[in-house]
């Protein structure tokens, strides 16, 4: 299908609200993957948008697998099921009621049938859309050249870290979106975009976690950039906040 940027640009609004069954494929990292089966909020030609039980972030790559309108495709047109990579472009959390854990509403747009072949090598690499588009006329996506995959400790931050000691509960979640696991514990430091904190617990780089603070009155999900073993042999977390700030409110 060829395709130029202004017809892409004039098909791209035309957004169908379409329930359309989901099964959704994430890795968060290297040691683990999930599959959620969901429905779709609307689509078009070249993204939708649908609600998980799990957070992402901006930059990840989701695969979907759905009975999309043969019209409204751009290869395998003749496929019963639709099988594409999509890359998230953003990620609210949607209000629910306080008995009933979070759902996170997504945008992604379609790249294409394969991931590039830097996901194989490390699911948590950061894309973004490339000035070019593919040849069947969906987003090209290209690495995130300032993506932070992991926070040396020797690097300068791009904004400053207060060493605040806040009490938050981490909670993270498992392939079926639940908590599987979680810890009280306190910041090393913080800012509006993330924090350090002690932990007990073992998360590789990439997974999500839930930050919750009663004195704060928030929660802010969070991707995990490091873990790594401090000088006093304590194990952190290097969080950064994805799907809002900090409400840090200091001097």
């Amino acid at each position: 299908m060829n395709m130029d940027f202004d017809g892409k640009s004039r098909r791209r609004r035309e957004r169908l609200e379409l329930s359309l069954p989901a099964r959704v494929f994430g890795r968060d990292s290297e040691d683990h993957e999930w599959i959620e089966q969901t429905r779709l909020l609307d689509v078009t030609p070249f993204g939708v948008r649908l609600s998980l039980s799990r957070p992402t972030e901006p930059g990840r790559l989701l695969h979907l697998t759905l009975p999309m309108p043969r019209q409204l495709r751009c290869f395998d047109h003749v496929e019963d099921q639709y099988r594409v990579w999509a890359l998230v472009r953003n990620m609210k959390t949607l209000e629910v009621a306080s008995d009933k854990p979070p759902r996170y509403e997504i945008g992604a747009a379609f790249i294409g049938k394969r991931a590039p072949a830097s996901f194989d090598l490390d699911p948590t690499t950061l894309y973004e859309v490339a000035a070019s588009p593919t040849e069947s006329g969906l987003w090209n996506v290209v690495e995130r050249e300032n993506a932070t995959r992991h926070i040396p400790s020797d690097k300068p931050r791009p904004e400053t870290r207060h060493n605040i000691p806040i009490e938050v509960l981490i909670e993270v979640l498992d392939e079926k979106g639940q908590v599987g696991a979680k810890e009280t514990t306190v910041t090393e430091n913080i800012s509006p975009r993330g924090a350090a904190v002690f932990t007990t617990l073992d998360i590789t780089r990439g997974r999500f976690v839930r930050v919750t603070s009663v004195q704060y009155q928030t929660s802010v999900v969070a991707a995990v950039r490091a873990r790594r073993i401090g000088a006093n042999g304590i194990p952190r977390l290097h969080l950064e906040f994805v799907d809002k700030r900090w409400p840090l409110d200091v001097e």
